[in-house]
């Protein structure tokens, strides 16, 4: 590959996390011959209505670890309890070691205000580990890194204290069928639980042959609406007609710890639109 390799680090709180908020890009960045890991920080043992505990940790682990393999990326999650992630110092060490055994370039994670508790503490983690991560004498284990890494926020609806402001919107028309394939691989989430959870159990499919194609269309309002809300972006930084045509996005908001996301870096860090 001609452009410089970048190494991408996509964390979310539960396993499955980092597909819907982050899928389509980990897929683009995995076609053009860059380094993508996704991290659940627990090991979502605790989201089922039938099952919990360490079966459904397993079960989830290589839930996503396929998912990962649809993707083309490493897929790992951690032993941290599901409903049960605090920004802790062990935690927090945890996460900077993380960052600094795979040296990113970017991060991705939830913004820091969010319905889930477990969401909202992912974000203050990587949050709290953005500096740290070069201070030598912390984690010294770690060998600590010279500079941050660029940290950017994935896309949501809340509205308080301040909205999403989208500052990088990628377009995924050409994965979106990876990203519907890794979800699809969280049988557990998509087709169990949250469709308990959200009311909506007795519309899944009984024949599996059926299900990936319900999936695809019970998300697709979801999965176009980053597109629908940031066209003007999508314009700016594709062109008038390829950013009209654009169907499914996704995106992001650029933190202020790290290092920062800037005119110069911004295209190199998010290789898409040239």
């Amino acid at each position: 590959m001609t452009r410089e390799s970048l190494r991408v680090l996509i964390f979310g709180a539960h396993p499955d996390d980092p597909d819907f908020s982050a899928g389509g890009v980990a897929a683009l960045y995995a076609r053009q011959g860059h380094t993508v890991k996704m991290v659940s920080l627990t090991n979502g043992d605790a989201g089922h209505h039938e099952m919990g505990g360490a079966p459904l940790a397993w079960r989830r682990r290589a839930e996503a670890a396929a998912a990962g393999a649809a993707l083309g990326v490493e897929y790992i999650t951690l032993d941290i309890h599901d409903g049960a992630l605090l920004p802790t110092l062990e935690n927090r060490n945890l996460v900077i070691a993380l960052i600094r055994d795979f040296q990113p370039d970017l991060v991705t994670v939830h913004r820091p205000n969010d319905y889930h508790p477990d969401h909202r503490y992912a974000s203050q983690l990587v949050q709290d580990a953005s500096y740290m991560v070069t201070v030598p004498n912390v984690v010294s284990h770690a060998p600590h890194l010279r500079t941050m890494p660029v940290i950017v926020h994935t896309w949501d609806h809340f509205q308080k204290p301040y909205p999403f402001q989208a500052n990088v919107v990628v377009a995924i028309d050409e994965v979106i069928e990876q990203k519907v394939d890794a979800l699809h691989c969280h049988t557990s989430q998509v087709y169990e639980w949250l469709p308990y959870n959200g009311r909506y159990l007795d519309e899944v499919p009984a024949d599996p042959a059926q299900r990936r194609a319900w999936l695809h269309q019970r998300y697709d309002a979801r999965l176009r609406r980053a597109a629908d809300l940031y066209r003007g972006q999508l314009v700016e930084q594709y062109g008038a007609e390829r950013g009209a045509q654009v169907r499914y996005a996704e995106a992001f908001e650029a933190c202020e710890y790290g290092s920062p996301l800037t005119a110069e870096n911004r295209n190199r860090l998010f290789p898409f639109f040239g």
